[in-house]
């Protein structure tokens, strides 16, 4: 995994990378984009299920792209959380569910990213959606001083075993299973420094 930290020519001097601490960063603001994977694509399309962008998200092009709100990243274990805003709508018929509000989390022995699941307009629960997989790392990582973007590219994602069963059960097919590529993800965000 590559992280780049960008500044002005103003915040030059504020961004100088240092190796040697790896503090907890607060995130916000820039967003995660997922470019969608023609196998989830094509299960959707083969199901007449049609996705479309809520809130602040976008669907455009096959990219979804989702604002993120906040969270905390710790470049010494690469452990945190980092929220979004918006979601996703799948709608067959009269049938719809909406996956809202996504958290990547990857403090656990495996990175996942959950998300508020609203069927028919009844409220489920927060559940894992997607599992992760991120590139190979090298710890700890750069950190910067003061503030710097951060920008992850290449993570791999995959539809939850648990997710899958849960869709399944709300349009009444048996065609969404856990490990489906849903696609690639990159996030974009700022780190801010103590």
């Amino acid at each position: 995994m590559k992280f780049r930290f960008l500044s002005t020519t103003i915040a030059c001097a504020a961004l100088a990378v240092t190796a040697q601490a790896a503090p907890t960063f607060a995130v916000g603001y820039g967003d995660t984009s997922v470019k969608l994977d023609p196998i989830f694509v094509g299960a959707l399309q083969s199901l007449s299920v049609t996705p479309s962008a809520i809130g602040y998200a976008r669907l455009k092009n096959g990219v979804a792209t989702f604002p993120v709100t906040d969270g905390d990243f710790d470049f010494g274990t690469a452990k945190g959380e980092i929220t979004h805003a918006g979601g996703l709508m799948l709608k067959a018929g009269t049938t719809t569910v909406e996956l809202r509000d996504f958290n990547i989390d990857t403090s656990g022995s495996s990175p996942v990213l959950t998300g508020k699941v609203i069927a028919n307009d009844s409220f489920v629960a927060r559940i894992p959606l997607f599992d992760l997989t991120l590139p190979a790392l090298t710890l700890p990582l750069a950190a910067p001083r003061g503030w710097g973007q951060l920008t992850v590219p290449g993570v791999k994602v995959t539809l939850n075993a648990g997710a899958a069963a849960a869709l399944n059960g709300v349009f009444n097919v048996i065609a969404f299973t856990g490990g489906i590529p849903i696609g690639e993800a990159t996030v974009k965000t700022y780190a801010f420094g103590h």
